[in-house]
């Protein structure tokens, strides 16, 4: 793996025809502290900014020749984990965005991060990291509260809750000692009054929504409303590369957006 500060980032892109590889590709073109070195799809494409896109089956194989410093990887949870595996093997750095992994998926996920450094976040937006502080601090602020969490993607989505609505349940789940996974309620059908212990989790698929979370916090004659709208992808192809220059070179293990924010 070779890194420089003063030379840009040498970037692989995986599922380069797919919604997050064509954004992140049209990013990467535009910052100079990037360069595209490698990029793959399933499926045979044209190029994508002015990049080569080559067959996913050669990924392992290219990785040694292209020499990458960093991956950015947003695909599904299967190939995520050829790919990760083949940076393992080629000590290649990891950023992911993909999510619906299984407890087996995310188990084999960090065990690459004990050969390489790997960052997976399930939303790579400025945006949501300060969104989920503010949620913790509101949950903490308010014990007790009703809470609902509301996401709204586009229909195309396959996984229900989006990554982005697991992440916030979680923190949520984190600071109110009384709420666990067990308590998560979804949707709500026929006669169904809330319970006091329960959390409300709702997922809409409709049209083009990029993507919109929506926390809602309600007791003692008051509500509380925390939401975050995406209005473009691009956002979070800002992120993932922000997190491939933050995590080249760095130590194997397992890193988190937060860290790259934290930092910064």
């Amino acid at each position: 793996m070779s890194t420089g500060d003063s030379s840009p980032l040498r970037l692989a892109v995986t599922g380069a025809a797919g919604r997050m590889g064509r954004e992140v590709l049209d990013a990467a073109v535009d910052r100079e502290d990037v360069v595209v070195v490698l990029a793959v799809n399933r499926s045979e494409t044209e190029p994508i900014a002015g990049v080569a896109i080559d067959p996913a089956a050669e990924f392992a194989d290219r990785l040694g020749d292209a020499d990458p410093d960093a991956v950015v990887d947003f695909t599904g949870p299967a190939s995520t984990l050829e790919y990760a595996d083949a940076c393992a093997e080629a000590d290649v750095a990891l950023v992911t965005g993909t999510t619906g992994f299984s407890e087996d998926g995310l188990a084999t996920l960090r065990e690459t991060a004990s050969s390489v450094p790997l960052l997976k976040a399930a939303n790579f937006s400025r945006g949501i990291a300060a969104l989920r502080r503010a949620v913790r601090e509101a949950v903490t602020a308010l014990p007790g509260y009703d809470i609902e969490v509301t996401e709204t993607h586009h229909n195309g989505k396959r996984d229900a809750p989006s990554g982005t609505a697991h992440t916030i349940l979680e923190d949520i789940e984190d600071v109110r000692s009384d709420l666990s996974p067990a308590d998560r309620v979804h949707g709500r059908e026929g006669d169904a009054p809330r319970e006091s212990a329960e959390i409300g989790v709702h997922a809409r698929r409709a049209g083009d929504i990029i993507g919109e979370h929506e926390v809602l916090l309600a007791d003692n004659h008051e509500t509380v409303e925390l939401t975050h709208r995406s209005g473009d992808r691009g956002v979070f192809a800002a992120g993932a590369l922000d997190a491939a220059v933050w995590l080249a070179g760095r130590d194997a293990g397992w890193y988190t957006f937060d860290d790259v924010i934290d930092e910064s």
